[in-house]
């Protein structure tokens, strides 16, 4: 199984987002602390922002910060929400020309290994991965006063 970068990234920023609290921060901060392209983050942000995982102020003193408790951030929605792609092999695509489709006994067994995947994202949500014992790792790690 394989995530994109882009929900790579969206995780992390809802990481950040959660450690946070209710402190607006800016994508900025966030690309700085993760030493991550803010380019690429200011994709991710906006469309956590609308799907509805974060809001954002704008203006001089704007930021964003989560829109959700993190007990209600789901990691498997959150997975389903940024992959656009979860194809495992060709012949879930709708580009598919493999001659063997028809008759092949992988996609029934790769179709089970996907929902296996998910369900198991399904138990855990944003708050279950924030283990407060790391807290003050993960402040420091992040460069988080």
């Amino acid at each position: 199984m394989h995530i994109t970068r882009y929900t790579d990234y969206s995780l992390r920023v809802l990481i950040y987002l959660t450690v946070q609290g209710d402190r607006l921060t800016t994508i900025q901060e966030i690309a700085d602390s993760y030493d991550i392209s803010k380019n690429h983050l200011m994709k991710v942000v906006h469309q956590l922002n609308k799907k509805g995982y974060i809001e954002t102020v704008r203006g001089k003193k704007g930021g964003m910060r989560l829109h959700r408790a993190p007990e209600d951030i789901n990691v498997g929605v959150l997975v389903r929400d940024t992959e656009h792609d979860l194809s495992l092999v060709e012949c879930y695509s709708s580009k598919n020309t493999c001659k063997i489709s028809p008759v092949c006994g992988l996609k029934p067994i790769f179709g089970e290994a996907l929902q296996a995947f998910l369900s198991v994202l399904d138990k855990y949500t944003l708050k279950d991965i924030m283990n407060e014992q790391h807290q003050p790792q993960l402040l420091r790690l992040l460069q988080i006063a």
